[in-house]
């Protein structure tokens, strides 16, 4: 059995996957929402060279599986830090990793750091969890398990309550509503989580507080499946066009182009019947195809989203970005204005000047997801016509 159809009877569930070299070795370390469907973007053609390389030196591929993506996140981490593989850790130089750390004192609480400030907790007076390569990622795993664990960033005992408090994350060490104790044992329930020992901790709080053992076991991670993200996912230089084409709110189709590194790749081309939008409501078309685009997790990831218009496209857009927890960068593209590029508000400069770059191309694929959508549209126009009316 080659390392492709190991793949193939790997489970849909959330865990950790590891590609394992001749030697035994662990080459590789990554966790996913669906084992199999993660795994399997490993053997496509287009995926990062130094992933490419990794995969051609795998001989086997061990996994692990997790109830959640939340535990998936932390496992990852821990087996990293344990093992080191040489593909996790290949450009570190590149990039700093980062860290979870925890105090040992009273009312402490989880800051992210990176890896260069490590040394200015000594190590025996902090909890150290990682490495990290997603402060997206890990932020968001924070706020899920602040959510089962509250613990509080505020100034104890200040006598005024604070934000975090009168929306539910502070336990309210502001007003003195909670013990030291008390909440010490929150930070130790956090800690215990870090660890990857969830099973402990649930027993630990069946007998301690039922209610929080079942919310701990049922935990909703959803912004870690959009977030979770790994290197032969992005496909280097990947950039969509999105465009929404009709007559008179008949035949409604949302058409995607894609472009890889600079060329047209008309085989990753797809198409959406729109079904649920209003006639004639580009704006909710849109939300719909780009809705189910993202549902496709098996698909490459964008590293750049091209919408077919100006602000009011934007600015609905990433709305909509931000109920899915998508951190890609989006573009619109005006006909009407000149082919003038529209940016949301908190672009950064530096995806601004590299998108203004890549006019030429960003055009081409604007034209290319009308031209494709126009053409299904009016196919699919023409054969209703012939159905109505046909030939005598």
């Amino acid at each position: 059995m080659n390392l492709k159809e190991k793949a193939v009877k790997l489970p849909l569930s959330p865990g950790v996957y590891m590609f394992i070299g001749q030697k035994g070795e662990i080459l590789y370390i990554g966790r996913a929402t669906s084992l199999k469907k993660r795994v399997l973007q490993y053997f496509r053609k287009d995926i990062d060279s130094r992933i490419a390389e990794m995969v051609s030196l795998a001989k086997s591929i061990r996994h692990k599986k997790t109830d959640t993506v939340l535990e998936a996140v932390i496992l990852e981490a821990n087996l990293i830090k344990k093992h080191w593989p040489k593909y996790n850790v290949k450009d570190k130089d590149q990039r700093s990793f980062i860290f979870v750390v925890i105090s040992k004192k009273a009312y402490a609480y989880p800051i992210i750091v990176r890896e260069r400030e490590l040394n200015k907790f000594p190590t025996n007076q902090v909890h150290i969890f990682g490495p990290y390569q997603n402060a997206t990622l890990l932020k968001n795993t924070l706020r899920i398990i602040r959510r089962v664990f509250p613990y509080s960033t505020c100034l104890p005992n200040s006598g005024r309550p604070c934000f975090d408090y009168q929306v539910g994350l502070c336990p309210g060490t502001c007003i003195g509503e909670i013990t030291q104790k008390d909440y010490q044992e929150n930070i130790q329930n956090i800690v215990l989580l870090f660890k990857g020992q969830k099973k402990r901790l649930v027993k630990k709080l069946k007998k301690d507080n039922p209610k929080l053992a079942g919310l701990l076991k049922n935990i909703q991670d959803v912004t870690l499946i959009t977030q979770d993200e790994v290197d032969a996912r992005a496909v280097k230089n990947r950039i969509e066009g999105y465009d929404i084409s009709h007559l008179t709110g008949q035949e409604t189709i949302g058409a995607m182009s894609v472009a890889i590194n600079g060329q047209l790749a008309k085989d990753e081309y797809r198409l959406f019947n729109i079904k649920e939008a209003p006639k004639n409501d580009d704006l909710r078309a849109l939300e719909e195809m780009i809705r189910r685009r993202f549902k496709h997790q098996e698909w490459p990831w964008p590293n750049l989203i091209l919408i077919d218009g100006g602000r009011p496209q934007i600015d609905y857009i990433s709305k909509i970005f931000r109920d899915l927890h998508l951190n890609i960068p989006i573009i619109g593209l005006s006909k009407f204005a000149g082919d003038r590029m529209v940016f949301p508000d908190k672009m950064s400069q530096a995806v601004r000047e590299l998108a203004q770059s890549q006019r030429i191309m960003l055009v081409k694929v604007r034209d290319e997801a009308h031209r494709f959508g126009n053409a299904a549209s009016c196919q699919r126009r023409r054969k209703r016509f012939s159905i109505v009316n046909p030939v005598k």
